[in-house]
């Protein structure tokens, strides 16, 4: 499944993959520690995400994912953060990922459509924490009409996008990241991208 904000803006061309970190700036995230250049921790932390969506929808979401699908709790707090962080990167970066599909899995959209439904607590997330402060809409098709719309080489140059910005809040993938996120998986798994590899993208247009 991929989802994909409702603004649209046009998508720069050309993209390249280069051995160095990303260079892309962010901003703090409220009750996140500052963060210098020379720190390679993540800047957002999943404590941060969770303060943010309020420790009481966090337990209430992943209780209920829990009982729907059998999932071990450890499993389910993964997806949940998944998504957090998903939400996180549309709303501090609208000016360079409206309009793009981000490629999650179905679990994930899943969970974003179930704090939705929880309309007053997703939208004070939404409008009061995340750092965009705009009501974030749902809309998603499923990957394989994905592929059929941008085709393979415009989905890594999407990719390229956002997955630095990824890596620049979060820190790298790592091997519990790859069921979530599907064009990571398939860098990962059919391109034998390493995760360092993954890591070490530049953002679509560096020099």
């Amino acid at each position: 499944m991929t989802t994909q904000p409702q603004d649209q803006l046009p998508a720069p061309t050309g993209a390249e993959a280069h051995d160095q970190a990303p260079d892309v700036e962010a901003a703090p995230v409220q009750g996140a520690p500052d963060r210098t250049p020379h720190d390679q921790g993540p800047h957002v932390t999943t404590a941060d995400l969770i303060a943010l969506l309020g420790e009481r929808l966090h337990t209430e979401v992943v209780e209920h994912f829990v009982a729907l699908t059998g999932a071990s709790p450890a499993y389910v707090e993964r997806q949940v953060v998944e998504c957090l962080r998903y939400l996180y990167l549309v709303s501090r970066h609208r000016d360079r990922l409206s309009g793009l599909f981000l490629p999650v899995e179905q679990d994930i959209d899943e969970i974003w459509h179930y704090l939705i439904l929880q309309t007053r607590e997703y939208r004070e997330f939404c409008e009061e924490r995340l750092p965009g402060r705009f009501f974030i809409e749902h809309r998603s098709i499923g990957y394989e009409d994905y592929q059929q719309e941008p085709g393979r080489e415009q989905a890594i140059e999407e990719a390229l996008r956002w997955i630095p910005l990824y890596v620049r809040e979060f820190g790298p993938f790592d091997e519990c990241a790859l069921p979530h996120w599907t064009i990571v998986r398939f860098l990962h798994d059919q391109l034998n991208m390493s995760l360092r590899d993954i890591a070490a993208l530049q953002p679509a247009g560096a020099p």
